[in-house]
């Protein structure tokens, strides 16, 4: 997870958060120089023209004509500006009121490498660690849902005891639903249990009895307790309801 997560935040996102070094070249920069820094600026692609316009404004050290159009992405893109290094920190104040993100990206061959060899890395390390996850997955899948079933069933029963009490004189059921039919499904129970609650003037939500689990498919009905259970089929977006004595 830790790969997959470092991977995301070099690769992935947006020109605000990407790693820069695959996208900018050694010619986007002023290098060497004593008293000019060049930065690297996020602008949105909207404002782009204000960009243009204003950039050389916002310091007196900007040098003018130095912005360039590097790249565009989504709906942002990439300049380059170059100024002196004393008011960089008064540049990025300015650009943020504006909308204007700076990166904090200092062009380095050393760093650009070594960060090179860390992603190199992090894309072998996740190669070779997929397929086991993936058999690790399929083999525990199956025992991790049982055990989730398990613990709806057990929350609905405790639920009904806590609302209905004891001895238990009532039946508790497990629905799936079919995606799209939990509306109706809930307004087809409030009309046949609306007796059972004293405040009934107007409608119930029956989340307190019924559990509704959307993992697609056909419904399945897991039945607590021993006298009347309540047995309900769904085939795609429709269902009924009818009555059985349980033994």
């Amino acid at each position: 997870m830790v790969i997959l997560l470092k991977e995301k935040k070099i690769y992935g996102g947006s020109l605000i958060t990407k790693d820069l070094a695959d996208i900018v070249k050694a010619e986007d920069f002023v290098l060497n120089s004593e008293y000019l820094q060049t930065l690297m600026v996020v602008v949105p692609k909207l404002n782009a023209k204000d960009w243009l316009q204003r950039y050389s404004t916002f310091t007196s050290m900007v040098v003018p004509g130095s912005t360039q159009l590097i790249t565009e992405e989504g709906e942002h893109a990439l300049y380059s500006v170059t100024l002196f290094k004393k008011v960089i920190d008064e540049f990025k104040n300015i650009a943020r009121e504006n909308k204007f993100v700076v990166r904090d990206f200092v062009y380095d061959e050393e760093s650009l490498k070594a960060g090179k060899s860390e992603r190199d890395k992090l894309v072998a390390e996740k190669q070779r660690q997929y397929a086991p996850l993936i058999r690790w997955l399929k083999i525990n899948f199956g025992e991790i849902f049982a055990a989730y079933i398990h613990v709806k069933a057990l929350r609905v029963f405790v639920e009904s005891v806590l609302r209905y009490g004891l001895p238990v004189n009532f039946q508790a059921a497990l629905v799936e639903p079919s995606k799209g039919s939990q509306k109706k499904l809930r307004a087809e129970l409030h009309k046949l249990y609306i007796h059972l609650d004293g405040s009934a003037a107007g409608p119930i939500d029956v989340g307190y009895h019924l559990e509704l689990i959307d993992v697609g498919g056909l419904a399945s009905v897991d039945v607590i307790g021993s006298e009347r259970v309540l047995s309900i089929r769904i085939l795609q977006a429709e269902f009924r309801f009818y009555r059985q004595e349980v033994d």
